[in-house]
């Protein structure tokens, strides 16, 4: 899987398109990074671009951009809406796909030395790579602007993380640091009362009492006679888009003001707005998979190629549905993958045949003396298709699975006063925990398989032999842990006996073939 993340540079002019163009082609003229976004605003003057890239590229696109930006930005020129202490106010690194939080404090303290050593600009971390509690937040080392650093930097508490104790003369001071994906969005109101929306964005912010995970400011929008209530929302889950709005509109409508309308600047998680749409429209029976392109992705990641190119793109394709913001495939798919895994692995070292000597053993001719003893000996192409055809049941409950909770979903989506819902609760749980079942009794007859070969197989494949052996046990372990979960909302008691029966049975054989 490729290292991915994503980078949000904001820059302090959002006037001169030239600038903003050639801050931009800085970004991209680095191999490994793919620009994604470019957001401008006048009033704000403010430019925000939004990149991803390969840890490595990414860094170096920010250095190059962070460095354009100090020789076209001067800050003593400057006048906007939008708190600003630098001409790179903040470059925040965010983790998308194979990268840790952690290997974003990593690239932000890297990027963050750099820009300090060569470009004589103080660099202060924040959000997850602060070295100081009090200076995580970004609004705490914005106030006061840039007097009201210049001033605190003279407090020891507040020498820059790298760089000298100093505002540049022109580029003033950068943030970097490493967050989650958040959201910036903001409400328009139909009026030129900048009071009030500071009144607004006090009153609904965290800081103040008000929504969790909600930062709000209020700037004027001077090109168009209005102000502005700006918002970041650092977890959707807790504080959706919708709730935002409706808490704006609301403190809005009692000073006798309407809402203009609003605005999401940059990108947004696609989940963020599913929220908002099942929430708004009220849907009752909607999923993510329900979403074209999400389905798209699922179903190719699914059907696959026969070429090896195509097979490394359907793997890619389920890793990253795996990792999506959807319930499917979750545990009980990957469980069974890790059993058509096993069985693959189990088929491939019975086709590679046994070692020379075994082979020659075979073909001897033996006194009848010995047929009791040869009768042990397991027959690898017998064991092999045996595999194959465990494998290939595995495989389908991959996508079997996922359909099965999919169906859970469902059921609990219908209204809670229709009488069909208990019954289908019921049915669709029964099925849903079959399946994890199936896998854990299915990848327990491949590991024992797998274990009857060990005697007779290469020494140059028993360390695949091995890893084949823990994906069925993880397989196993993963379908139980399914099933029990399951089990606890299914309301049919009998089916919970005959199940349990079964349960108990497989764990004993689990911890069997632990021991051999």
């Amino acid at each position: 899987m490729q290292r991915l993340v994503e980078c949000v540079p904001n820059f302090s002019e959002g006037r001169n398109v030239e600038t903003i163009r050639a801050l931009a082609a800085a970004i991209k003229s680095v191999p490994g990074v793919w620009l994604l976004d470019e957001e401008q605003d006048a009033d704000h003057h403010r430019a925000v671009i939004t990149f991803a890239g390969t840890p490595e590229a990414a860094v170096e696109a920010a250095f190059q951009a962070a460095r354009l930006a100090a020789t076209l930005i001067d800050l003593q020129q400057h006048q906007g809406g939008h708190p600003r202490v630098g001409a790179t106010d903040v470059i925040p690194f965010v983790p998308i796909r194979g990268v840790t939080m952690e290997d974003c404090v990593a690239l932000a303290i890297s990027l963050g030395e750099r820009i300090a050593r060569d470009l004589e600009i103080p660099v202060y971390l924040y959000e997850r790579a602060a070295t100081r509690q009090e200076r995580a937040q970004l609004e705490t080392i914005r106030r006061g602007g840039l007097e009201g650093l210049a001033a605190r930097m003279e407090d020891p508490a507040w020498i820059p993380d790298f760089g000298p104790r100093r505002l540049h003369p022109t580029a003033g001071a950068t943030i970097v640091g490493a967050r989650p994906a958040l959201i910036a969005y903001n409400v328009n109101l139909q009026t030129g009362n900048l009071d009030l929306a500071k009144a607004i964005a006090k009153t609904i912010r965290t800081s103040s009492g008000g929504l969790p995970s909600l930062k709000a400011i209020g700037v004027p929008l001077a090109s168009r006679g209005l102000v502005q209530v700006s918002m970041n929302l650092t977890n959707f889950e807790v504080t959706p888009i919708r709730t935002a709005f409706e808490a704006v509109m609301r403190e809005a409508e009692k000073a006798g003001v309407a809402v203009a309308g609003s605005e999401i600047v940059g990108l947004v998680p696609q989940a963020a707005l599913i929220r908002t749409a099942e929430a708004v429209l009220k849907l009752e029976r909607f999923d993510a998979t329900q979403v074209l392109e999400t389905r798209l992705d699922l179903v190719l990641a699914r059907e696959g190629g026969a070429g090896s190119g195509e097979s490394a793109a359907s793997l890619a394709g389920f890793l990253d549905a795996v990792a999506a913001g959807t319930p499917t495939p979750g545990g009980g798919s990957v469980a069974a993958l890790a059993g058509a895994l096993a069985a693959a692995l189990g088929v491939m070292v019975c086709r590679l045949g046994p070692p020379a000597d075994v082979a020659q053993k075979k073909d001897d001719k033996k006194p009848s003396s010995d047929k009791a003893q040869t009768g042990k000996r397991p027959d690898l192409r017998v064991v092999e298709q045996s595999l194959v055809q465990l494998g290939s049941k595995l495989r389908d409950l991959v996508q079997a699975d996922a359909d099965a909770y999919q169906a859970v979903l469902k059921a609990y989506r219908l209204p809670k006063a229709d009488p069909a819902r208990p019954e289908a609760i019921a049915s669709s749980l029964a099925i849903a925990t079959s399946v994890p079942l199936e896998t854990a009794a299915l990848a327990s007859e491949a590991a024992s398989l797998l274990r009857s070969v060990i005697p007779v197989v290469k020494p140059s494949v028993a360390s695949d032999l091995k890893v084949g052996l823990i994906m069925a046990l993880a397989a196993i372990e993963g379908g139980l842990e399914n099933v029990m979960t399951n089990l606890k909302a299914q309301p049919n008691q009998k089916l919970i006996g005959e199940v349990r029966g079964r349960v108990e049975a497989l764990q004993e054989s689990l911890v069997e073939l632990k021991r051999l």
